[in-house]
């Protein structure tokens, strides 16, 4: 089947942008729609009641604009709206947690992985969960890291300050000894240098993102909705709040020159 409506994904801000690449490479014959929510950035310290109400906002925007298949690229999203979210639209969906602790499983050499995520993705216990239920004789060690997004949303990434900050971050993790470290937060992959540098060669870095692509493809091809060759490929970006970070991160994270982002607003 050769369905050419695009991929919807969402993130609080420029996170997302790590799913996109992957997209990029697991599904270049795929359009996309990408919605960053940065006028409300950070999700992190939000409450389930918020979340729930910025995701529907969302849902309904990237269902407006055709959406077939929703990748939640938010790891705070991923761990408290999914489930409802699912039941409330007729679409499928996937979500970053489940195939992010499927790696980390799979790669962990000690069973000692350590999640580093936003305060609500550590408070939802949501990793720790998956975790378990992946490989149940893990330890897991989770830490929050709410300086981290607001540093990448600045553009503040390759800098001292964020490898300062990381280095704070990670301290407790490696003193509890991981040998995986889960990048729980889109934003992340943003700092992989600073947390290569921090944790040294060691700790396996794992960006839950490459392998939620990797899945979502195996659910596209299963539902019939894949985007076979031929015809234009188009990824289009909005945003809730300023254009330019986002322009900004495309450029950087991805090399992409004059993107086209539009603000808007949502109901």
């Amino acid at each position: 089947m050769n369905e050419k409506r695009p991929i919807g994904l969402f993130d609080s801000g420029v996170g997302g942008l790590t799913v996109s690449r992957h997209i990029f490479r697991y599904l270049p014959e795929e359009s996309t729609i990408y919605f960053g929510d940065n006028a409300r950035v950070p999700y992190g310290s939000r409450s389930r009641e918020e979340l729930m109400t910025f995701a529907a906002q969302i849902l309904t925007f990237l269902l407006s604009r055709g959406a077939k298949y929703i990748i939640f690229a938010c790891n705070t999203n991923s761990s408290l709206t999914l489930p409802a979210m699912r039941r409330r639209f007729g679409v499928p969906m996937i979500g970053l947690i489940e195939p992010g602790a499927a790696e980390a499983a799979r790669v962990t050499r000690r069973g000692r992985v350590g999640v580093i995520a936003t305060e609500a993705t550590v408070k939802s216990g949501a990793y720790q969960a998956a975790l378990k239920a992946a490989a149940p004789g893990l330890e897991v060690f989770a830490q929050a890291a709410p300086r981290l997004v607001p540093l990448v949303e600045g553009g503040r990434f390759g800098t001292r300050e964020s490898l300062e900050a990381v280095r704070e971050y990670v301290e407790p993790l490696k003193k509890a000894g991981i040998d995986t470290l889960i990048l729980g937060c889109t934003h992340y992959p943003f700092l992989w240098e600073e947390f290569r540098t921090a944790l040294g060669p060691e700790v396996v870095l794992v960006d839950p993102a490459e392998a939620t692509v990797k899945a979502a493809r195996e659910e596209l091809a299963r539902l019939g909705l894949l985007g076979g060759p031929g015809g234009p490929v188009e990824h289009r970006y909005y945003v809730s709040g300023d254009p330019l970070p986002l322009v900004a991160a495309a450029r950087r994270f991805l090399g992409l020159d004059g993107v086209r982002v539009e603000k808007v607003t949502l109901d």
